[in-house]
């Protein structure tokens, strides 16, 4: 089973490259780690100089192993090359679990750094993440409060649909004791 990840670069804020700002032809590459897939590519915005914007929904598959996803921001040098302005390195973990819902929107902004690991500007994005395939384990551990999707584990009694979705402080302290 796989996932298949939406992101959506926006924008990004204060790119430099040596202390000055860049003047334009910025785009952003996107990659999965564990993916076997080339790196999407946004198109070139010439306009935004150190404030680009691209507004460009990128759609990728994300393998259940993947830990890591790579946003890279990039100008065009002369010829046919181009050159890092900054990297963030962003968790599969602030996509999903916790309070993150299957398929809910959501907005962010990470910190891009240097090949010399100083800070260097800001990308802004937006993410949505979905299963391609029905989980039918996380199926039957989620019931629905107030129309809201609830995820955790069963509660046996007489027939109802409640989950409980914490660890009981008894659990702990009986797996201690083993």
């Amino acid at each position: 089973m796989s996932r298949t990840l939406e992101i959506t670069i926006i924008s990004a804020e204060n790119l430099q490259e040596n202390k000055k700002a860049i003047k334009g032809n910025t785009f952003v590459t996107v990659q999965c780690d564990g993916s076997n897939d080339e790196a999407s590519t946004t198109k070139l915005d010439s306009e935004g100089g150190s404030y680009p914007t691209w507004n460009e929904k990128l759609v990728m598959e994300v393998a259940m192993h993947a830990r890591f996803v790579t946003i890279d921001v990039r100008y065009k040098t002369r010829g046919n090359g181009s050159s890092s302005v900054g990297v963030a390195r962003i968790p599969i973990s602030d996509f999903i679990g916790g309070y993150v819902h299957e398929n809910q929107l959501q907005f962010l902004s990470y910190r891009l750094w240097d090949n010399r690991v100083r800070r260097n500007g800001v990308v802004n994005i937006s993410v949505k993440l979905k299963l391609s395939q029905p989980n039918s384990c996380s199926n039957s551990m989620s019931s629905m409060v107030n129309g809201v999707p609830v995820t955790g584990v069963p509660m046996a009694v007489n027939g109802s649909n409640r989950v409980v979705t914490g660890i009981p402080a008894v659990w702990l302290n009986y797996q201690s004791s083993l």
